[in-house]
């Protein structure tokens, strides 16, 4: 496909995934606070948002903002998110960050990518997704459901797991304003249908209007 072809079909996805799907984070952290953002999303590498969900509700208890979680024990933390996987680099992370927005930022998120890359665990794929979600800023979220599935519809070729590249990718080929709304659209398709295995291909609305590279292709080659 060339290029204004794949924005065509870009576009066409997004419009179809806004039928279907809320454009809200799967991240339940209330929207008052990104400071909770920022902490469920540190939690939810290699970890699922539904486990990140239960996880939240008694870590917020017991450290119910920056200051109370920068003023932590590293070890009382990971009783609290243990489950949550990888829990003593997490635990360390999510107390180290605090401090330092308490520090470097009067308690406050910052909102510049580079001030959100020097927070301990905050990586391109968090930063973006503060961005868009808490200061409207727009980008890409590129996680594992934007990566496969995005492949899959013909963006670029799905051996290509680079999420910068990625992210690059997709800002050439949709309005980086629309990025944050789309990506969360993908987690919710990605979850129901396009799946990593046994993708619901029967019942997927975009395979439905031609708009799946992939199976076009197996479809061409019989």
């Amino acid at each position: 496909m060339t290029k204004a072809e794949k924005q065509k079909r870009i576009a066409a996805v997004n419009a179809a995934l806004k039928e279907l799907y809320p454009d809200e984070c799967a991240l339940l952290w209330g929207g008052d606070d990104p400071w909770r953002l920022l902490v469920m999303a540190r939690l939810s590498a290699q970890s699922t948002d539904a486990r990140v969900n239960l996880t939240a509700g008694p870590l917020f208890a017991r450290f119910p903002d920056c200051a109370a979680m920068a003023e932590a024990e590293v070890s009382e933390v990971e009783t609290y998110v243990k489950s949550c996987g990888l829990y003593h680099r997490k635990a360390e992370d999510l107390v180290n960050l605090s401090r330092m927005l308490l520090d470097e930022f009067g308690g406050r998120v910052p909102e510049e990518m580079d001030d959100l890359l020097r927070l301990p665990g905050v990586g391109r794929k968090i930063a973006n997704l503060m961005r868009g979600d808490v200061f409207g800023r727009g980008g890409f979220v590129t996680d594992t459901h934007c990566i496969r599935i995005c492949g899959r519809l013909g963006f670029y070729p799905e051996k290509e797991k680079n999420p910068y590249k990625i992210e690059k990718i997709l800002l050439g080929l949709m309005d980086e304003k629309e990025g944050p709304a789309f990506c969360h659209r993908i987690v919710w398709f990605g979850r129901e249908v396009c799946r990593a295995q046994s993708p619901a291909c029967s019942s997927c609305p975009l395979l439905a209007k031609s708009l799946c590279e992939k199976r076009n292709r197996e479809a061409q080659n019989g």
